[in-house]
């Protein structure tokens, strides 16, 4: 199985081609990013990705933006699905990337919309997976459980960064079994969250060591399962980002991190994790 690395365009302002520098000394072969807001821009966008031999995972969100307009319906939901999809199909994306749903709709209401989003995209011809996210449908590890139990044809997107920090611990405790989750992920974002974040100053930082070590365990888990499906490729996507998740000095508001120099660091850190485990 191969290992290919995505770069995120999570708080790149501009053109995509301006991120190309970054993207190719980081040794990324994509983007991972939201479609471009515009006709133009998206035309732009894949006369890039063919131009440059690059591959695209499209980031898809339904009522707008990562936390959902609270008086959105399942329905409004699902016709925004649908929407997106169509603008997002004609740059050939590998993988369509999905944040779906609310936090606040009970059980049932979730088992239902995600029934009904399972049937939209039944005939969809590129893969999918539901990312694992805050304020979203997937915001605790035990509903998506008991949504697999209901649903075992949900497929996802692991950012388990959310789960660390929804949960406010590491969930490596006996009892916290994620297997039916982990067999069905197929694409990974890579962020070090923390009990109390959901990202840390920096991943390598000695005194982030065991948070680290557990969403590498987790990732090591999701690649296991991978390589039992058949996988020949994974897809990762290193994913520390701005809006509040990257660190800023009091007073100044000064970044500590650079954040191309963080998802790069998590790039490498990521090649040869994965090169030793597959070696082992």
């Amino acid at each position: 199985m191969q290992l290919s690395l995505f770069k995120s365009l999570w708080g790149h302002r501009g053109a995509w081609s301006q991120a190309l520098p970054e993207l190719r000394a980081g040794g990324f072969g994509g983007f991972e990013a939201r479609p471009p807001s515009s006709p133009d821009a998206r035309r732009e966008a894949r006369r890039l990705l063919e131009e440059e031999g690059l591959d695209y995972i499209a980031v898809l969100f339904t009522s707008d933006d990562i936390v959902p307009r609270q008086a959105d319906t399942p329905a409004r939901h699902l016709a925004d699905l649908a929407a997106r999809i169509e603008i997002a199909t004609p740059l050939a994306p590998s993988f369509l990337n999905l944040l779906v749903g609310n936090d606040r709709w009970p059980l049932g209401v979730q088992v239902e919309f995600f029934g009904r989003a399972l049937e939209l995209l039944a005939g969809q011809p590129i893969a999918f997976g539901f990312e694992t996210h805050r304020a979203r449908s997937l915001a605790t590890p035990w509903l998506t459980l008991e949504l697999i139990r209901q649903l075992p044809g949900l497929r996802f997107t692991s950012d388990i960064s959310h789960w660390v920090v929804c949960c406010e611990r590491l969930l490596d405790d006996p009892l916290d079994d994620l297997s039916a989750f982990v067999e069905r992920v197929d694409h990974i974002q890579a962020r070090v969250g923390y009990d109390q974040g959901p990202q840390v100053p920096h991943p390598l930082a000695p005194e982030y060591a065991r948070f680290l070590a557990f969403h590498q365990r987790h990732w090591e888990a999701v690649w296991q399962a991978q390589r039992a499906r058949g996988f020949t490729r994974t897809t990762l996507t290193p994913e520390f980002g701005p809006d509040g998740y990257l660190h800023h000095l009091p007073f100044t508001d000064a970044p500590i991190a650079d954040l191309d120099q963080l998802n790069a660091a998590m790039a490498r850190c990521e090649r040869e994790h994965f090169a030793h485990a597959h070696s082992a």
